[in-house]
């Protein structure tokens, strides 16, 4: 991502200061035709910071940054689990700003075939993006909200979220539900090509229904599922959901994640 931040800031018209110190990630700026800058000479002139970290990483790189910017200054993070998670340092006096982009959407009207293979955004495919303010004056949102369409783009909407919200759909909704449900259509298929499916037919298949099924299920067609497939569905959350499956989206419970995600911890409260 932080790759994709920098390509898209060439012809921004900020001044922008990059912090790296691994090799590999010097060489990749390198290569883009950016120097890098000394961690103190950055944090002393930034007016915004914008932490192109894993999560994991924040709670040890923010407390290297944080104590020393300018009084007003702004900090942005990429995922709200670190700064849900209480990973951010205390200081009253800077702005916190969290965003994270949706990623192109999977029913689009793409026509550029590099766009619609470009399945992260940030690229060439246009994207939707959340955004919170998570303390700081009203007045910084709008400033935020323009550096992230600038990093993320090309955007279509910007929705304001709370950091709370923010968490409920990463990790809560995008990972731990979906993600994990893909995950399992995924073994689904390789349980049918185990089964004598041949391989290409069951990936085709599947894909080809998913999309159909994406379609019907958030209302981009007016076409129903059949009343066999109403009735496997049914069936078929039984056999594969726990009847309390909603509890991931309960406070204590993306918490618990998102611990898990910041301090590479094995979730505990699982049973």
């Amino acid at each position: 991502m932080g790759c994709r931040i920098a390509d898209n800031f060439k012809a921004s018209q900020h001044s922008l200061l990059y912090v790296e110190v691994s090799p590999a990630g010097i060489q990749r700026l390198e290569q883009r035709g950016v120097a890098v800058t000394p961690h103190d000479e950055a944090v002393r002139r930034a007016d915004v910071a914008i932490l192109a970290l894993p999560d994991a990483l924040i709670g040890k790189v923010a407390p290297t940054i944080v104590p020393g910017l300018r009084s007003g200054a702004m900090v942005i993070c990429l995922d709200p689990a670190a700064p849900h998670g209480g990973e951010l340092p205390k200081r009253e006096d800077i702005t916190y700003f969290i965003t994270h982009p949706c990623h192109p959407p999977v029913i689009h009207t793409e026509t550029d075939p590099e766009a619609a293979l470009d399945y992260f955004g940030a690229i060439k495919a246009k994207q939707h993006i959340v955004c919170a303010l998570m303390q700081g004056p009203e007045e910084d949102y709008a400033i935020g909200v323009a550096i992230a369409e600038e990093m993320f783009a090309p955007v279509m909407n910007s929705y304001r979220v709370t950091v709370e919200q923010m968490a409920m759909l990463e990790p809560a909704l995008s990972e731990t539900v979906a993600a994990t449900c893909m995950t399992v259509i995924r073994e689904a298929v390789d349980e049918a090509v185990r089964r004598g499916v041949p391989e290409e037919a069951a990936r085709e298949f599947v894909l080809g229904h998913l999309k159909v099924e994406i379609a019907i299920v958030f209302g981009f067609i007016g076409s129903p599922f059949s009343d066999g497939a109403l009735k496997a569905i049914e069936r078929g959350k039984k056999r594969l959901f726990r009847p309390d499956w909603k509890s991931v989206f309960e406070p204590e419970s993306v918490l618990e994640e998102i611990r898990a995600i910041t301090q590479n911890n094995a979730l505990a409260g699982v049973k």
